[in-house]
């Protein structure tokens, strides 16, 4: 037989074995590889993958020794010293392995997985330093390094689209690449889909263990799905790492600030300050966290720094602005409105709202109702472009919950749920004194006050899920186990307790949970539900007048708002129907004109007894996040009461789309007057 011939069996017989090894047949390999050595004994190559093979067997030694043999026979074969090291890290021959590891990359410095595996290990070993290195390395060998790097900067830039299609490209060409999933995750997160984005990263670290753009990006994609003990964790071991990472920091602020531990975010604001103190975002963020803790002054300062560094930063404006009694001089508001000729976009509406909305409460506090309407009016109007909300929509959906959940489907479901009794809901609409009634509650001994927890609304997009689709919910309740129901409930309880500081009850005040009042009585049974609703123009009003980041896409129009308030109370009513006594309805003009009898009811709807700290809720240093955190600083004021009318005039339509709400609430208004 002549040698052609040879190599060529020799070929195909190679060619067979490295087949049934990837096709998952370790055995089958082995014994095709023995076979051919047999015939061709020390062929490095058919060595090679007879060690890989025995190491997928889990025969970890006989796998060191047969790679110990081919790195002996042939020094220069950079991916069997790799393949080696992979071989003694499984019996923990950690610097043996990192030896290995060196000499394949001296050889072959294109070696992406075991830069990879390298900066694992030295994270394991305490050489942090040494990691960064391997890692940088890793995401920055050949061939795609530069694809990528035009990739991150269109995504930085805001061009989702085009940063998609590279890293797809790169992916098609190599579907493991660590850098690409990174990206093509953020590019999923920052499109709404978090589910993607977790997935993408999970495939990621199955590669590398320790790479900080992982951890990273798993700490953003936890915290847009509000698993923030999670989301901790994560961002925490990226900077054991990577400490320098300016990113890192802010993440970590972020995490900390939406777990409502402010002292601890400033702290990871101020670390990310240090090492790039050019971050306008990054100081923002620290005037926010200041506010929470009510240092107003402080506050204030890196507001206007903000300002002083970047003159049309309209968020820095608003953000003074939501401070409520914050006064604009002549000169800023001079300064904002020579900003308006640049800031007109699609169809004449402000590419930035939040300085129409600025520009509105500076008018405003100077009793110019007109003007300050008009730039409300044109802010609401950038913002719903934005983003648009589906009246009909929502309003089919609270009535398919009424339908669904009915007077026989609860009493079906009695008892099915977690009995913890801590919770304490509030509910109603945005700007209509669930702070202060949250702030109220949480001077009681008894309380901890929290924040708007999105917990129930992360439950209820998962059930819109439940069949596949994105639309079940609420039919699908009468398809959940009764252990679902008591499952989602401890969960709750669960997944709240990293807002506690250890008190027996806490309060939950996320407005928009009154569409869920019968699902959250499912889940906690014992739970407590307030409801407190204001006169329906003060309350849909200032929902006009406030920037909402998100979440409150109904408060952009007139006509949405009163069809949104209808929808509101209908629901309420149907609770009430179903769960007579439940709910609690405290009414804010009740509060503020008889104070202390208001409190006493609420203190005895929720089983707890009477302090005087519940009277001084002003004096309660606590954190509070929401668009009210000044006004619950200071002792109740009559002034929000028809405030609405300095703009009668403009809310003819919010008037109209009311219907009977209106009239409904001020003759109920009436009648408790009259009973009093």
């Amino acid at each position: 037989m002549g040698s052609d011939e040879q190599g060529a069996r020799f070929n195909t017989a190679y060619a067979q074995a490295v087949a049934l090894f990837e096709r998952g047949d370790a055995t089958g390999a082995e014994a095709a590889l023995r076979t051919l050595l047999r015939a061709h004994p020390g062929e490095v190559n058919s060595m090679r993958v007879l060690g890989l093979a025995l190491l997928a067997q889990e025969r970890h030694g006989e796998a060191i020794e047969v790679l110990e043999a081919v790195v002996r026979d042939a020094g220069d074969f950079a991916h069997a010293h790799a393949d080696l090291a992979k071989a003694l890290i499984t019996e923990g021959l950690i610097e043996r392995a990192i030896g290995e590891l060196r000499q394949a990359l001296r050889l072959d410095r294109g070696l992406r997985g075991a830069w990879f595996t390298l900066g694992d290990l030295l994270v394991v070993t305490g050489d942090m330093a040494g990691a960064r290195q391997a890692f940088t390395e890793a995401l920055g060998a050949a061939p795609f390094a530069r694809p990528l790097e035009e990739a991150s900067r269109l995504l930085n830039g805001g061009d989702r689209r085009r940063a998609e299609i590279l890293f797809r490209q790169v992916l098609r060409e190599d579907p493991e690449h660590v850098g690409a999933l990174c990206g093509l995750a953020a590019v999923s997160l920052a499109a709404g889909f978090p589910q993607d984005s977790l997935r993408l990263l999970q495939h990621a670290s199955r590669q590398t263990a320790h790479l900080p753009l992982i951890h990273r990006g798993l700490a953003q994609t936890y915290l847009e799905s509000t698993r923030f003990a999670e989301a901790e964790e994560a961002i925490r071991h990226a900077l054991t790492i990577d400490e320098a990472s300016a990113a890192g920091w802010v993440i970590l602020g972020t995490v900390l600030a939406h777990s409502l531990r402010p002292q601890e975010a400033l702290a990871a604001y101020d670390r990310a300050l240090a090492i790039d103190p050019g971050q306008l975002q990054v100081l923002l963020s620290k005037g926010h966290a200041l506010k929470t803790l009510g240092r107003r002054a402080e506050c204030e300062t890196a507001y206007e720094a903000c300002l002083e560094r970047q003159a049309d930063f309209a968020e820095a404006y608003y953000s003074l602005a939501d401070l409520k009694n914050y006064r604009f001089s002549d000169a800023q508001i001079a300064a904002m409105q020579a900003l308006l000729p640049t800031d007109v976009g699609l169809a004449g509406t402000p590419m930035r709202p939040q300085l129409r909305f600025a520009l509105g409460r500076a008018f405003e506090q100077r009793g110019l109702y007109e003007q300050a309407f008009e730039h409300y009016a044109a802010g609401n109007a950038a913002r719903r472009r934005e983003t648009p909300f589906d009246a009909a929509g929502f309003e089919l959906k609270c009535r398919r919950v009424a339908t669904v959940v009915n007077a026989a489907f609860i009493a079906t479901r009695t008892g099915v749920g977690c009995a913890d009794p801590a919770p304490i809901f509030i509910v109603g609409l945005p700007r209509s004194g669930s702070t202060l009634l949250e702030q109220v509650l949480a001077s009681h001994s008894e309380v901890d006050g929290t924040m708007e927890l999105p917990t129930i609304g992360t439950f209820v997009r998962e059930l819109d899920h439940f069949d596949g689709h994105a639309d079940a919910y609420p039919e699908c309740l009468s398809s959940l186990p009764p252990d679902r129901y008591a499952a989602l409930g401890a969960r709750y309880i669960d997944e709240t307790r990293i807002f506690r500081t250890g008190r027996t009850r806490f309060i939950d005040k996320m407005p928009n949970n009154f569409s869920h009042v019968g699902l959250i009585h499912l889940l906690l049974p014992h739970a407590i539900i307030i409801d407190v609703r204001r006169h329906p123009l003060d309350a849909c009003f200032s929902a006009f007048k406030q920037y909402f980041a998100k979440g409150q896409a109904f408060s952009y129009d007139m006509e949405d708002l009163g069809r949104y308030y209808r929808s509101y109370v209908d629901l309420m009513d149907h609770w009430d129907r179903v769960l007579p006594g439940k709910v609690l309805r405290v009414r804010y003009e009740s509060v503020v004109r008889d104070t202390e009898a208001q409190v006493r009811r609420l203190l005895e709807h929720c089983g707890l007894p009477f302090e005087p700290a519940c009277l001084r809720f002003y004096e309660n240093k606590r954190a509070v996040r929401t668009a009210s955190s000044e006004q619950v600083r200071q002792p109740i004021y009559h002034s929000g009461i028809g405030y609405w009318r300095h703009f009668a005039a403009q809310l003819g339509p919010l008037r109209r789309a009311l219907g009977d709400c209106l009239q409904r609430f001020e003759d109920e208004e009436a009648g408790e007057a009259t009973a009093d």
